[in-house]
């Protein structure tokens, strides 16, 4: 076992004794109980991150291109890097599927990993911040060199209770590193930026935006379409060139940039478009619809469907309607419906639909083929909610291997 295992499990077993019971219901438990588990895996640990350059990355969208751009620009330059984040869990030349389940990981696991990166004498430890992980305080005990904030739009609703306090866990984060030294860097082109800058006025903070970006290669923006993509590079510019990297090796990393998996990923180009997408966010589905109704001449084929486990049940129509505006057919389907019925997801998702040419197809996989089977040339099927994530997650805990991406082109290659 893990060590980080090890210390996690002696800790939940605390959890069975009533006096434990019984401090866990007050109001201050659980943000106590959280706190002391970084505290005591920071010790443990023996102050990894006091070793090690840790740069931060929260915001609803973006979090994990910006921190790819970042290591590709940093690996560039000679540096040895890790990562943490949704995709894959990095160090040094070991790069793994992240099959945790989780972003931000918490109890012992991100202390641990962080002195792992110590013992591969890694330069740099990359890491997502979720607000549910700041809500955990999960981002304590993180000397965080660098803090990032790609952009904020209504997420994860259900959990904080409104918008303003989701806003307010990302700014904790923030807060958090500010105190330390870390300087913030703020995405001047958000409709939320304002927010951020009147409270880091009197603090170290830095504003980027897409205006600043340098001249790039034509591949560049079709590996990475659309303006939100280009907010992604003026953050990671932004931040490597406070680190003193030259613009040579800037702009060497970004044309060479290989793409995210499963982040706008053109599957197949010709003669008609499959790309997949993590967007699982009204936010975020729309800027992609908006970015692919641009660059393509046919219309869009979209796969949709939508979390269950309680998740941002508000969102569900909304994505409905989103789809209805950019779409030329509809796919509902099943995406990680934990305990909840997937029926009854879809059933939601169908009142926010308003054209004919909607289908209800369960099963994601025939979902897929379905949509790839209705493309004519110049048409794009977009498949949104999963991304590169491995798993589909079903009732009673269960976890079926999955690959959106694979299933594509399983798809492509049978149609």
């Amino acid at each position: 076992m893990s060590s980080w295992r090890f210390f996690n499990t002696i800790l939940e077993g605390f959890k069975k004794f009533p006096l434990f019971k019984w401090m866990y219901r007050a109001r201050w438990a659980p943000f106590a109980y959280h706190f002391t588990l970084g505290l005591v895996g920071e010790i443990v640990y023996f102050f990894p991150s006091w070793r090690v350059k840790a740069i931060g990355v929260t915001g609803t969208k973006g979090k994990s291109t910006t921190l790819e751009l970042i290591n590709a620009i940093l690996e560039e330059s000679g540096k040895r890097t890790a990562i943490l984040s949704s995709i894959r869990i990095k160090l040094g030349e070991d790069s793994k599927v992240n099959v945790l389940g989780n972003t931000q990981p918490g109890r012992f696991f991100i202390q641990y990993f962080l002195k792992q990166a110590v013992k591969n004498k890694c330069d740099y430890v990359l890491l997502e911040v979720t607000s549910e992980g700041v809500r955990l305080s999960r981002h304590r005990f993180v000397k965080w060199r660098q803090a990032i904030i790609t952009n904020i739009a209504p997420e994860h609703i259900e959990t904080h209770g409104s918008f303003d306090n989701y806003r307010r866990a990302k700014f904790r984060f923030l807060k958090y590193a500010s105190r330390r030294g870390a300087p913030v860097f703020i995405n001047g082109d958000d409709e939320q930026s304002e927010y951020f800058r009147n409270a880091f006025k009197k603090r170290r903070s830095i504003i980027y935006s897409k205006i600043d970006l340098p001249n790039f290669r034509e591949r560049v923006y079709e590996l990475l379409p659309g303006e939100f993509n280009k907010e992604n590079m003026a953050a990671a510019i932004s931040v490597v060139r406070s680190l003193g990297i030259s613009e040579e090796i800037i702009k060497q990393a970004i044309e060479s940039f290989p793409g995210v998996p499963g982040r706008m990923e053109f599957v197949k180009r010709e003669p008609f478009n499959v790309v997949v997408d993590y967007a699982h966010t009204p936010d975020s589905l729309e800027v992609v619809y908006q970015t692919l109704t641009q660059a393509t001449k046919g219309k869009l084929i979209c796969v949709l469907g939508s979390a269950g486990g309680g998740r941002d049940k508000w969102k569900r129509p909304k994505l409905g309607e989103i789809a209805s505006r950019y779409c030329g057919e509809i796919i509902l389907t099943d995406e990680d419906p934990f305990d909840e019925d997937p029926a009854q997801i879809i059933a939601e998702i169908k009142t926010g639909v308003s054209i004919p040419n909607l289908h209800e197809v369960l099963d994601r996989k025939e979902a897929i083929k379905k949509a790839v089977g209705l493309a004519t040339p110049g048409d794009t099927v977009i498949i949104t909610g999963k991304g590169s994530e491995p798993y589909l997650r079903v009732a009673h805990g269960q976890k079926i291997p999955w690959s959106d991406r694979e299933f594509a082109i399983e798809a492509i290659n049978t149609t």
